[in-house]
């Protein structure tokens, strides 16, 4: 008698298998990258692998409050990751962890991450834009229906695919448009499944999905995208502040501006936001737009 087939994965459940690294031995894990027919490791994959290897060698009482971080070289999605931890400090408040992600014996990859116990003090933000909420705007499904089919091939196998995070972008001109733009972008974003109800696992997750979408915002302004075959893009580092603690079981506003491009980089600056207005974190990232050598 044949054995019922195990029902394939969730894009959310993926994910969360792949944040839930092997222990190797003391401070060394190892994590996977699902078969998504990428020739590199997603980035944001990497740092939330990292952040959760970091995570493990931390008391349970610390909570990451920000996390800096460096890529190195392309990661392979066919071979494991190896990261291995460095414990930096443990003080009465704070505690640093250095983690070195490893692929092919070279390092492709490094970040250094700070926790802090829980405490009481001044607390203000920044308010959130008024734009309009996701019910009132176009989803993926009618994105896919209505407009893919005037997007550039490469744009089309991206958002043609199931992933663990849903957008909803307030504007849809610079997928379909060639016009200069000014580089600033409202983007609602949430997983498309349930996330535990554990810091640790939601900020793995936050940091997954703050590295989409960022890069692109720094090319707006000269009527491009990271899917141009004439663009050479890849991220250079990436930074994020954890403000305030969030369930991830709604619509976040991920907030962007580029405020220089110069010397083949590009700079982003993000602001995450769940619907009330709260501000959860802000990101900052550097990346590589070249025009390609035979342009």
């Amino acid at each position: 008698m044949s054995q019922p087939e195990t029902p394939a994965r969730t894009a959310m459940e993926q994910l969360l298998h792949t944040l839930d690294l092997e222990k190797l031995e003391e401070n060394l894990f190892r994590g996977t990258s699902p078969d998504v027919g990428w020739q590199r490791v997603f980035g944001g994959q990497v740092i939330a692998q990292a952040l959760v290897a970091a995570q493990r060698c931390v008391a349970p009482d610390r909570h990451v409050h920000s996390l800096h971080s460096y890529f190195m070289r392309p990661g392979d999605p066919a071979i494991p990751i190896v990261y291995q931890v460095e414990r930096i400090r443990d003080g009465a408040s704070f505690a640093t962890r250095r983690v070195v992600a490893i692929q092919h014996g070279k390092a492709i990859f490094s970040l250094s991450a700070s926790f802090q116990i829980e405490e009481e003090g001044f607390d203000h933000q920044l308010d959130m834009p008024d734009v309009p909420q996701p019910e009132a705007l176009m989803g993926e499904a009618q994105f896919r229906e209505l407009l893919l089919d005037q997007t550039p091939e490469p744009v089309r196998r991206y958002w043609g695919r199931d992933r663990p995070v849903e957008f909803k972008p307030v504007s849809m001109d610079h997928y379909v448009s060639k016009e200069k733009l000014a580089p600033q972008a409202n983007i609602w974003v949430r997983t498309t499944g349930p996330v535990p109800d554990d810091r640790p696992t939601q900020a793995a997750v936050l940091a997954y999905l703050s590295d989409m979408t960022l890069l692109d915002t720094s090319l707006y302004a000269h009527g491009l995208s990271i899917f141009e075959p004439t663009v050479q893009a890849a991220s250079l580092d990436h930074a994020m502040w954890f403000h305030r603690p969030t369930r991830l079981a709604d619509w976040l506003l991920y907030t962007q501006d580029s405020p220089s491009a110069s010397g083949a980089r590009g700079m982003t600056r993000g602001s995450l936001y769940d619907r009330s207005g709260t501000l959860i974190a802000s990101v900052a990232q550097e990346g590589l737009i070249r025009k390609r050598a035979n342009e």
